[in-house]
């Protein structure tokens, strides 16, 4: 379910003339009885509401004055989000017989036209404070405090994100928490400003209008709206005609897939980026390690610690956070049963707070590996928004494979990395334009289900790029066909280097005649380049090899030095 909440302004929306119509109490009781959550966000002071509104209780939580108060109807429980107004403030408008004049635990309000002298006590007393305007209304608040500030109070103390809300407004201070929300909607009533900003419209005024969205809500969670939300889409990067290519945040399922090297982690950095640049909650499923140096991302687990599913639930419950799971302290062979058991709690969590809003999986064919017997049993039926990262797509338990609706593939034979996960797909890969895409150059083939098509497209780069496999190769231990071998020029030798940290070491060591005879082999930049997958760095000592100038000592401090600034080891 996308939206779990709707929030809503009181007059002028779900009220006419202060009253709300019976029917629209009855469509507001059936969203709160479809198990979404109600808030009803207003400028009027709680006094005033509550004498005005004898179904307050029918919403889980009020943000009144204009964002600066919550109240919770349940225990009747009224919290100030902000300061008070200065008493001085208040006494020079009732000396000026501002009238009328109403002042609220934090607010001040009254109407046009004492807006300027009301300006003038402001500047004149030198106050931080901002007029708000509400139709006719006047409103004087802290600065930075409006309905967008207070619905966020009310969502993190519901535990929900503002892209599972739904909102409704008419007037002008409702633009600050419409823009906040998934989904934003001006009734029929509202200001010709509102509703050029509203993702919708609707055809009826007031209350009548909520609840002609409340029915399509109920009916398919506004799916048939869902192509209006444009503004939420993440860049993905461009076309051949230099359009923007843009990834849907929500209910895609992307299998990200092709060699090793070709830069499935430079996309998967960049899908994440933009995600969390935005405000989405991402919970990465992490085998290697590769992303414990991911900025504004907690991290669970390690080498030397196993997370635990409540812990990382917990996590990922009372934040906003997005989080990695190192697997690394898991033994590989029981990887694949740590993540049985923790996808479905995942998408408990989903039903309850609609986070995390994305589940990214690396190494997708082993954690969810083809041969997995119980598949269909332990992959919920409803996968949300995901992205699988793989070398072998073919791999992945077909009932997952199945889902994916939009595939990213990079490499030399992408068309047929995208028949790897979909066979059936058709001739709109067959185009010239998806041969021979070069490994790391950020082209790549996107194929989506729906609509059906196939583009050719650059990645937008992301502004930092992921520190990935850094930890690996300085430290770690590169499989013997991925090691470098010291051998010499008669092979007497046979060093067998497992790291970069290993490499500068030896190399330090090595004799002058093992040095050169690598050295003028390029087998220092082809090893760099093939097997540490680092061409800007393979390039950069190719430079050194190519240099027949150098005396040993220097191109050896010289390599040396290129390789311990990009990789130094971690304490």
């Amino acid at each position: 379910m996308r939206y779990l909440c709707l929030a809503t302004d009181y007059d002028g929306t779900i009220a006419s003339d202060g009253k709300v119509a019976p029917s629209t109490i009855e469509a507001l009781k059936r969203v709160s009885a479809s198990g979404r959550k109600l808030i009803l966000v207003t400028g009027r002071i709680m006094g005033d509401l509550l004498a005005t509104f004898p179904d307050v209780a029918l919403f889980d939580l009020v943000v009144a004055e204009n964002g600066a108060v919550l109240y919770n109807p349940a225990t009747q429980e009224q919290r100030a989000l902000t300061e008070p107004p200065p008493p001085a403030f208040v006494a020079e408008l009732r000396r000026r017989k501002i009238q009328p004049l109403d002042v609220g635990e934090c607010i001040v309000a009254t109407w046009h036209p004492f807006e300027t002298q009301v300006l003038e006590v402001i500047r004149s007393q030198g106050l931080e404070l901002q007029v708000i305007f509400n139709k006719g209304a006047v409103m004087i608040l802290p600065s930075g405090v409006n309905k967008g500030t207070g619905l966020t109070h009310a969502l993190d103390e519901l535990k929900l994100s503002r892209h599972n809300a739904l909102g409704f407004g008419d007037a002008e201070n409702d633009h600050a928490f419409l823009a906040i929300c998934e989904c934003s909607v001006a009734v029929a009533n509202a200001l010709p400003t509102l509703k050029e900003r509203a993702d919708v419209v609707t055809t009826a005024s007031h209350g009548a209008g909520v609840e002609e969205i409340i029915a399509m809500l109920l009916a398919d969670d506004l799916t048939s709206i869902a192509p209006r939300l444009k503004r939420h889409e993440i860049l993905l990067g461009r076309g051949v005609d230099g359009g923007e290519v843009r990834l849907k945040p929500y209910d895609s399922r992307v299998m990200i897939a092709g060699p090793s090297g070709a830069g499935k982690s430079t996309i998967v950095t960049a899908i994440v980026e933009r995600l969390i640049e935005c405000g989405y909650q991402v919970c990465i499923v992490d085998p290697e390690g590769d992303y414990d140096d991911f900025g504004d991302v907690v991290t669970l687990g390690g080498p030397d610690r196993i997370p635990g599913v409540t812990e990382i639930l917990e996590v990922l419950r009372t934040g906003r956070a997005s989080m990695s799971v190192n697997l690394l302290g898991i033994p590989l062979a029981d990887r694949p049963g740590f993540f049985a058991s923790l996808l479905p709690r995942l998408q408990e969590l989903r039903a309850q707070t609609g986070r995390p809003h994305w589940i990214v999986v690396d190494e997708a064919h082993h954690l969810l590996p083809a041969e997995l017997g119980t598949a269909s049993l332990t992959i919920p039926q409803d996968l949300g928004s995901l992205a699988l990262v793989t070398v072998h797509p073919e791999k992945v338990a077909a009932p997952i494979r199945n889902a994916v609706n939009v595939v990213i593939a990079i490499g030399p034979e992408p068309a047929s990395v995208v028949r790897e996960v979909y066979p059936d797909a058709g001739s709109e890969l067959d185009s010239p334009d998806f041969r021979g895409l070069e490994e790391r150059s950020g082209e790549m083939l996107v194929w989506n289900l729906d609509p059906r098509e196939a583009r050719r497209v650059t990645l937008e780069p992301p502004k930092a790029e992921l520190r990935r496999h850094k930890r690996k190769y300085a430290t770690g231990e590169l499989g013997e066909d991925k090691s470098f071998y010291f051998r010499g020029p008669d092979g007497k030798l046979n060093l067998r280097v497992q790291n970069l940290t290993l490499f500068a070491q030896i190399a330090e060591g090595i004799d002058d005649a093992t040095w050169l005879y690598h050295l003028r082999n390029h087998d220092y930049s082809t090893w760099l380049r093939k097997s540490v997958k680092n061409s800007t760095l393979a390039e950069e000592v190719a430079a050194i090899e190519n240099n027949d100038q150098l005396p040993p000592k220097v191109s050896r401090a010289s390599i040396v030095d290129s390789i311990r600034k990009q990789y130094t080891a971690p304490a």
